[in-house]
């Protein structure tokens, strides 16, 4: 029986929330979309205290910011994104376009198209998320997006020069300073000097989230992926130090990010449970972990390994962190997670900044049905089709025409049945496939 030895707010206490900020994003993107420039200009002072000539950088500024980087923090960005870079080129190599025919002078195949535009918001607000960069414009480069566009928001009233180097390095083709949902929804709905994408891509805050949440449709976007969550799954092979130390490095994030522990030893939970005061008192991000712990972070109890993994699968975290004395069978029977981090050894920080893995991930249980962003997310599968011989015409349209009219539908059945009369020679009675 699972028992919570902690929990955090309330699911009506989450919906409250989750409302107010609904209708905030939905009140703001109407004003996006009326007033374009101008708005947009307005709310970033608003929210950010931030008013440039342009939001838009130049090939100097962008260059001046570059170079304002010691070496070490240049060779660091370097290797960070390369490992993101290699592990995307391999993925793309998987994804292969195919040509086959399936019938005698029946060709069917597809072709692996990049989205033509996409846009990619970098978070900068409370912390540079430098590595986001990496996981959105440099992937979406390798998939070779012929327009990329990235968005970043001031870091202490100004561009943060290491997210600007990224995003450069990444292969952005327009960087601008601008963030929130005003840079969301200026990306997706346009401006008069920002051109609309056809996608938009990257993590953020739950106004992030809500946002394209409800632009979707008017334009792509990669999955919702809104404040981070993290779950350890662990048994007595660990220690509460651990556990404690690896829940609140991603509660750090912001003051609404779960984190969640699900063992079957109660004596890890009492010991993580101490440890998590312990640390709070030296972390010098308590002030935003301590809430996030606060309000959304759990302790759960399992009466078995099995039991653990239904828990896991029913929350479907973002950040699945395994350390058990089986992660092998956990990596088997887990169905539902954004990404998992197996082994002690392994840490959910090491996908975030520089293993090579795609830190942007499903959250809010969306990994029971997507996966993360990956090099596949920025191309379309299209399909085509070719008929080579009269006889496969002819083959395909009898059946065609048939079917056609067992739906009731005459029109189609005739595009068939044309073809039929066209290219069956004198061996093909008039109107015979429609019969």
């Amino acid at each position: 029986m699972v028992r919570y030895l902690k929990s955090g707010k309330s699911r009506e206490e989450k919906e409250n929330a989750n409302q107010k900020i609904k209708e905030t994003v939905e009140n703001i993107l109407k004003k996006i979309e009326k007033g374009g420039d101008e708005a947009v200009r307005e709310l970033s002072i608003q929210f950010d205290d931030y008013n440039p000539k342009s939001f838009k950088l130049t090939e100097v500024e962008i260059e001046k910011l570059v170079g304002s980087l010691t070496e070490r923090e240049l060779s660091d960005i370097k290797f960070a994104q390369q490992q993101v870079r290699n592990f995307a080129e391999i993925q793309r190599a998987s994804m292969t376009d195919v040509e086959v025919e399936t019938l005698p002078g029946v060709i069917l195949g597809h072709k692996n198209i990049p989205v033509q535009s996409v846009g990619c918001y970098v978070p900068a607000g409370k912390f540079p998320m430098v590595a986001s960069a990496h996981m959105s414009v440099a992937t979406a480069s390798v998939a070779k997006v012929p327009r990329i566009i990235a968005c970043t928001p001031p870091f202490k009233g100004k561009p943060n020069a290491a997210v600007v180097a990224a995003m450069h390095f990444g292969g952005a083709h327009e960087i601008y300073v601008l963030g929130g949902i005003q840079a969301v929804g200026a990306m997706a709905l346009g401006t008069s000097t920002m051109d609309p994408v056809h996608m938009l891509v990257g993590p953020g805050n739950a106004y992030v989230a809500e946002a394209k949440r409800q632009l979707f449709g008017r334009v792509g976007i990669d999955l919702f992926a809104g404040p981070t969550e993290t779950m350890i799954i662990a048994d007595e092979t660990v220690d509460g130090e651990l556990c404690a130390t690896d829940l609140l490095g991603q509660a750090e994030h912001g003051y609404d990010s779960p984190a969640v522990l699900v063992t079957v030893s109660e004596k890890l939970a009492n010991e993580t449970l101490i440890e998590i005061d312990r640390i709070l008192k030296i972390l010098p991000t308590a002030d935003t972990a301590g809430v996030s712990w606060r309000d959304y972070g759990e302790v759960i109890l399992c009466d078995s390994y099995d039991e653990m993994l239904a828990t896991a699968n029913d929350i479907a975290s973002e950040h699945v962190q395994v350390m058990t004395d089986r992660d092998d069978w956990f990596l088997e029977n887990m169905s539902s997670y954004g990404a998992l981090f197996l082994g002690a050894r392994t840490n959910v920080s090491n996908g975030d900044k520089v293993i090579g893995t795609n830190h942007t991930l499903p959250t809010k249980k969306a990994g029971r049905y997507t996966g993360g962003l990956w090099v596949g997310k920025f191309l379309k599968t299209h399909s085509y089709q070719r008929i080579l011989t009269d006889e496969a015409a002819v083959m395909l349209g009898e059946y065609g025409s048939r079917l056609c009219i067992l739906e009731g539908f005459v029109g189609h059945a005739e595009q068939c049945n044309i073809r039929v009369r066209r290219y069956g020679g004198k061996n093909i009675e008039y109107g015979k496939a429609a019969k």
